[in-house]
């Protein structure tokens, strides 16, 4: 019953296996990344490769990066879970609640894979880097620190912050509740972090640095005592930083410029073979003209 969230110990005992799972999941996780990601970080506009390749790459990140920050809700959805089940039966609920909370990050990497090949087959020269590309790099930057300010923004990062209201709140049983929690669990995390996305995409998607300080910025806001009040400082900070990019990103720490000659594995390797086809396909770097 709902009552049980009164007794810490046993709190603690349910959450135990699931949270050395979380953690070791997590962790497994960012390796792959690092070893897949190593030296492909060509900077914004970044080509996505093949669809099964960036598919995998895709899922693996968002489960490095949003794991640790998601873990407060699952760990309370296991703990509910595992009062009203059986025990075996709780794990494997939980696990249907994580990875229908995936999907829908996998859903916005297919629209944003979509958008990107949209914006590639039309062949707009105005984004190459060495044309128009800072400018909607910056852009889109300061766009997601605007967003910051935004009421949808304030609701969605109160979900993510509030677990068990929402465990309270909206609480269903059986495999298609946990699905169905974790979709919208996932849809109010999408909500909560697209715009910190969008600076990911934008700094360069496959950038272990980008990837790993976008992920902090996540989690201290999601789950620090006080996070709810970094939205303003992030606002402030994406919009100076849209304008830094835009106008000297060459000066910008850490930020790879497309087609630099920079030493990585993407430049040194001009062709990729993608899982599904097996056939060699052009490797680009930066924002194709």
């Amino acid at each position: 019953t709902m009552s049980t969230l009164g007794h810490p110990s046993l709190a603690k005992r349910n959450a135990l296996p699931i949270g050395v799972a979380l953690i070791a999941a997590a962790l497994i996780t960012w390796i792959v990344t690092v070893q897949r990601m190593r030296g492909m970080d060509a900077g914004p506009g970044t080509d996505l490769g093949g669809l099964g390749w960036y598919l995998g790459v895709w899922v693996t990140m968002m489960a490095a990066m949003m794991l640790p920050s998601a873990a407060p809700m699952v760990l309370l959805f296991h703990h509910i879970s595992s009062e009203r089940q059986r025990r075996e039966q709780s794990f494997a609920l939980t696990c249907v609640f994580v990875l229908s909370y995936l999907a829908v990050w996998t859903a916005y990497g297919l629209a944003a894979y979509g958008l990107y090949r949209l914006v590639t087959y039309a062949g707009s020269g105005f984004l190459a880097w060495n044309r128009g590309g800072p400018y909607v790099a910056g852009a889109a930057i300061a766009m997601a620190g605007l967003y910051e300010l935004t009421p949808l923004k304030s609701l969605c990062l109160r979900h993510c912050r509030s677990p068990l209201h929402f465990i309270l709140g909206r609480w269903r049983e059986g495999r298609l509740g946990a699905i169905r929690m974790g979709t919208e669990h996932g849809a109010y995390c999408v909500g909560c972090c697209w715009g910190l996305m969008i600076v990911l995409f934008a700094l360069g998607v496959m950038s272990l640095l980008w990837m790993a300080v976008v992920a902090t910025l996540i989690f201290a806001q999601k789950v620090l005592s006080g996070g709810e009040h970094l939205t303003r400082v992030f606002a402030v900070g994406f919009i100076s930083a849209g304008i830094w990019v835009a106008s000297a990103p060459g000066s910008v720490p850490g930020l790879t410029q497309p087609n630099s000659g920079a030493p990585m594995r993407a430049q040194m390797q001009m062709t990729l073979t993608t899982p599904s086809t097996g056939k060699p396909t052009e490797k680009t770097n930066g924002i194709k003209p």
